[in-house]
């Protein structure tokens, strides 16, 4: 991550990375904007602002990218960076009672309140995403539960040792390239194209898990 010379230029900074991460965690749509569509996947290619990816489902999917579109990437970090307080992105899967993690991201302060809350996912089958502040942290048999308190109310999760944690990093243009993976959210336009401003890459081994 750039250090950065004044407070102004972090939050500034903070504020665009938290901007393009809003591919990983965006807030449900309003009921009059269409469904947004989760694209996952490898990159085929990148001609000028029309991005293609061969997607998990092994498709190729079109999407044509805004003229200023961004780019963000996710680094590693660790069952110890889940503090009481951190704002965070988990999705997970029923289990038991209780819901196990599949995923982890650890949101930058200037993300607090993006997506907050608990809704369905499609990281797999009846998967779900809750957003929203570490409550603590308790060690237990095969990892962590964690309570994570959102806007009317809290869920707790378990975190597995061998899940993915991560949090937000830098990328440029240039990481998107053929092969990278990448994860993002598009929106459909009314003559079918899917369109998109901001993307999350995988980078340094170290890909998106959203």
């Amino acid at each position: 991550m750039p250090i950065f010379n004044s407070a102004t230029g972090l939050r500034v900074a903070l504020a665009g990375i938290a901007f393009a991460s809003v591919a990983a965690l965006t807030l449900p749509s309003l009921a009059q904007n269409p469904a947004p569509v989760r694209v996952r996947g490898t990159v085929a290619s990148l001609d000028g602002s029309t991005l293609v990816v061969k997607s998990r489902e092994g498709t190729d999917v079109a999407v044509q990218l805004n003229d200023n579109w961004g780019v963000s990437s996710v680094v590693k970090a660790s069952m110890a960076d889940i503090k009481p307080g951190a704002y965070v992105g988990i999705a997970a899967v029923p289990e038991g009672n209780g819901l196990k993690s599949l995923e982890v991201l650890i949101l930058p302060e200037a993300m607090r309140g993006v997506g907050e809350g608990h809704y369905a996912w499609d990281l797999k089958p009846n998967s779900n995403m809750t957003n929203g502040t570490v409550g603590d942290a308790v060690k237990a048999v095969d990892g962590h539960t964690v309570t994570v308190s959102y806007k009317g109310g809290e869920k707790k999760l378990s975190i597995p040792d061998n899940i993915p944690i991560v949090t937000i990093g830098t990328a440029d243009k240039s990481d998107v390239k053929p092969g990278a993976t990448v994860f993002l959210i598009a929106q459909r336009s009314p003559e079918g194209a899917l369109k998109a401003g901001r993307l999350t890459v995988g980078k340094n081994g170290v890909d998106p898990p959203m």
